[in-house]
């Protein structure tokens, strides 16, 4: 059964609709001029059937669909006629191989009637042991080569396979071939796109998108990814590109913070917990922001947390330590050492 607030699939077509209104287990606040928005919204859920996916999405979602195979977990506005954002934030299940694919940058999607490409990152919250990705090809090919290859099946020994491990991050431009393998949730960022050209489906019989995939693909190696830096004790800077930041943050338990979000943002919850504003927030659910700010209380066993928002910088005053709350906080009285 699904907790109130969350968005379901209708039958299996991938069409959700939003239950519950503004009341998500917090308090939602949207107030819209001509010249901005402001949010601070407890994210609802869309869900999402994939043949590769998974029955069992804990702990990061109690949601059951009845035993049938959820791949994705898409958080929305939970805003009545909230505008789109400009991102989309994701939780991905896999129990089988995903389809060897490629998206679209900016330039290509427009060309075809598009209104933007899709750049994405990943953040691997759990893996098997012999747990894969893709990303980019063993050697550069010519487009003939790429289209036969993707005739013949021969791409999936062209791809680079690589082990991938809980917290690893992967960063995805627009062009890449990229594939995901089974045993893995990841949470995924990315422009607000669904278009996706597939090479290679592990004989699922769904429609491959051979001239579209050429077109847009890089048929090379990926370029090598800058490392995780630290921002400060509390913010590690994972991605940065011109669609989107993404961060870590690692807030320690019982501290209070400030987040500023002057963009859109995004908040994952990955481990421990917190409450953001008047909202509690656990493992696996997600706060959005906008041209506001909230506090952010860590809980007992401190806060670990995405943040993503759109690009090209990080943003260098975005999270401000308030304090540490004292043990009587939990009877609902506050303190804060500083």
């Amino acid at each position: 059964m699904s907790a109130p607030g969350e968005c379901r699939a209708v039958s299996g077509s991938g069409i959700a609709r939003c239950r519950g209104g503004l009341n998500l287990g917090g308090l939602n606040l949207n107030v819209a001029s001509k010249e901005n928005i402001i949010a601070i919204e407890h994210a609802c859920i869309r869900v999402v059937r994939k043949p590769w996916g998974s029955t069992d999405l804990r702990p990061w979602s109690k949601i059951d669909d009845d035993g049938i195979a959820i791949g994705e977990l898409w958080f929305q506005r939970a805003a009545i006629g909230a505008p789109e954002p400009a991102l989309l934030l994701k939780l991905l299940f896999t129990k089988e191989p995903l389809s060897i694919q490629v998206h679209p940058d900016d330039a290509f999607a427009q060309s075809i009637g598009l209104a933007h490409g899709k750049t994405e990152a990943w953040y691997v919250l759990a893996a098997a042991p012999d747990a894969t990705v893709a990303v980019g090809l063993k050697r550069q090919l010519t487009a003939a080569q790429l289209r036969a290859s993707i005739e013949d099946g021969s791409i999936l020994d062209l791809v680079r396979w690589r082990r991938v491990a809980k917290d690893d991050v992967i960063f995805i431009p627009a062009g890449t071939i990229h594939a995901i393998g089974a045993g893995l949730v990841i949470a995924e960022i990315q422009q607000r796109s669904d278009t996706t050209f597939r090479l290679f489906d592990h004989g699922r019989r769904r429609e491959l998108h051979v001239d579209n995939a050429v077109a847009a693909a890089t048929a090379a190696p990926a370029e090598n990814q800058p490392a995780p830096r630290r921002l400060t004790d509390a913010r590690t800077l994972l991605v940065v590109s011109p669609q989107f930041v993404l961060e870590r943050i690692d807030l320690p338990p019982r501290s209070s913070w400030r987040l500023d979000a002057k963009r859109e943002t995004w908040v994952l919850v990955i481990e421990g917990q917190a409450q953001a504003g008047l909202m509690d927030a656990f493992v696996g659910e997600s706060i959005f922001l906008e041209s506001d700010r909230t506090s952010i209380k860590a809980g007992p066993a401190g806060l670990k947390g995405l943040v993503a928002y759109p690009g090209p910088d990080p943003l260098p005053d975005m999270l401000h330590n308030i304090g540490t709350q004292s043990a009587s906080s939990r009877s609902g009285l506050t303190e804060v050492r500083t």
